[in-house]
């Protein structure tokens, strides 16, 4: 039974996007759905306690050997992922179905539910992947799901930032597929488990330009600086929960996808100057943006851009505390950047404006949501005791370890970047909630998801923003156990011969 679990986020999902498809009542399919992500949440905390325990398990679709068939591998990083995305995806789903983004219309509901569901399919694929064709097949997976949702009764505006989402996902998946043909044709497999010793045969020069490439493919879905210039014009135009489940998963897969390749095919025993200077640029270059911006939801979308360049840190360094403090920042980063574009969902509800400056003339949105807000912002900033701060500092202890120049600056610039993030959180706090206009302040009227117009749609809101604010605590309540877990995580990543072993059934074959 043990053997089939890393099917199962793959499997059920798909299963029930088809079974959301028949016409079920609104009821029945919000329960359907819902239940579904729970299944698949239990079945990948068992598999986590599996794969600490007993080491990576490994799955052959259709009982095809690798390379000949498909095969899913879930090892500690993937199962760690795998079971926080879809805490986070049951989250949103929730904050959506208390809001109404799925049911205010007819045609929404019809499409919303599947649509949802086969995004956390390709999410759930991508961790698991045990080749590059399937990383790729996720990847489109992904991107089909997501048109959908970001352009569900799309205005003008939100159509355009749709069309550009899709046209550059099309163009990174076009120089994918390139790649992937390329490294097929160079080595004659697509196995990640293979590919690290065919590809450490090959002349210096082209295996050098193959890992540009592969960082050029997913430093666009990962929108790391200058490939970034799509999502802050996609994401804050989706409603609050779409663009939640987007920024809290979409570019944690395509970091998931770096620290897989880069240390399986690509291993070094140094550090990578080229991608600690993407990161520092990404760090900086994204937080000067966040500053800039007077809609909150942009505000918060440079933000993210920014810290993508502190899971960049770890990886940089390329030994197992940089990498550990990767994993530990991808996984607070997951919590905390649901929590709070949740959050901010729920302050743009309550004063009916996005814009900062419009904001500081009408009614504060109340105590608790702003609490909800200003704890994850604390996490975010770097604030003690919260996650981000002990994932931050795992970070700079691995950069002051490392020691020499790069190293340096690499931590010298995630400090600039945590204070910067700071001003910006304050910025935020002091504009929009304790601000006050001269004269009258203008109260914004009841929108669909205040308390006057939806009272239980506003319960399932409050609990699932507040749930994820209660998931970001327990990360830095539970930073011990997690440190641990992450540096074994890292230790296999730099260590990969279980996971080859799991994959061949020959150790390094």
């Amino acid at each position: 039974m043990t053997g089939a679990l890393p099917a199962l986020p793959v499997l059920l999902p798909v299963l029930g996007a088809g079974l959301t498809l028949f016409p079920l009542s609104h009821a029945v399919v919000r329960a359907l759905s819902t239940g579904v992500l729970t299944l698949v949440l239990a079945c990948e905390a068992a598999l986590l306690v599996l794969a600490d325990t007993r080491g990576p398990q490994a799955l052959h679709v259709g009982g095809w050997p690798a390379p000949l068939g498909v095969t899913l591998v879930a090892d500690r990083l993937s199962a760690l992922l795998l079971t926080v995305s879809t805490l986070v995806a049951l989250a949103v789903l929730v904050f959506a179905i208390g809001q109404g983004t799925a049911e205010d219309r007819t045609p929404s509901v019809v499409v919303f539910h599947p649509a949802f569901l086969l995004l956390i399919t390709g999410v759930s694929l991508a961790f698991l992947s045990g080749d590059l064709f399937n990383l790729f097949v996720a990847f489109e997976v992904m991107l089909a799901a997501s048109y959908v949702l970001i352009t569900l009764d799309a205005d003008e505006n939100r159509t355009r930032a749709g069309m550009t989402y899709t046209i550059v996902s099309l163009t990174s998946s076009l120089l994918f597929l390139s790649l992937i043909a390329l490294v097929y044709a160079a080595t004659g497999t697509v196995t990640l488990a293979q590919l690290g010793p065919r590809l450490a045969e090959l002349p210096d020069g082209l295996r050098g330009a193959f890992a540009l490439l592969l960082l050029t493919v997913l430093g666009i879905k990962t929108a790391v600086i200058p490939l970034h210039f799509w999502l802050p014009d996609s994401y804050p135009t989706a409603p609050a929960p779409i663009t939640a489940v987007f920024a809290a998963l979409l570019t944690k897969v395509g970091v998931y996808a770096l620290l897989r390749t880069q240390t399986l095919l690509f291993p070094r025993t140094d550090v990578w100057t080229l991608l600690a200077c993407a990161a520092i640029i990404t760090m900086i270059v994204g937080i000067l943006g966040a500053i800039a911006q007077d809609d909150l939801n942009r505000l918060l979308s440079f933000t993210l851009v920014s810290h993508i360049g502190f899971m960049l840190f770890g990886l940089a360094l390329f030994d197992a505390r940089g990498l550990t403090g990767s994993i530990l920042y991808v996984v607070h980063h997951i919590v905390v950047q649901a929590a709070l574009f949740l959050a901010a969902g729920l302050v743009v509800g309550r004063t009916g404006t996005a814009a900062l400056h419009r904001m500081a003339g009408r009614w504060p949105p109340g105590v608790l949501v702003i609490a909800l807000f200003a704890v994850p912002a604390m996490s975010l900033s770097g604030i003690p005791p919260f996650s981000g701060f002990v994932a931050k500092l795992a970070l700079l202890e691995a950069g002051v370890a490392q020691g020499g120049p790069v190293a340096y600056v690499l931590a010298a610039a995630a400090l600039l970047t945590s204070l910067l993030t700071l001003y910006a959180m304050t910025r935020v706090w002091t504009v929009a909630f304790t601000a006050r206009a001269a004269g009258h302040r203008e109260e914004p009227p009841p929108e669909p998801d205040t308390p006057a117009a939806r009272p239980s749609g506003t319960r399932f809101m409050f609990a699932a923003a507040a749930g994820m604010t209660v998931a970001g605590i327990a990360i830095a309540v539970c930073a011990g156990p997690l440190a641990e877990l992450g540096e074994r995580a890292a230790e296999d990543l730099l260590h990969p011969r279980d996971y080859r072993s799991a994959v061949l059934g020959e150790g390094d074959r």
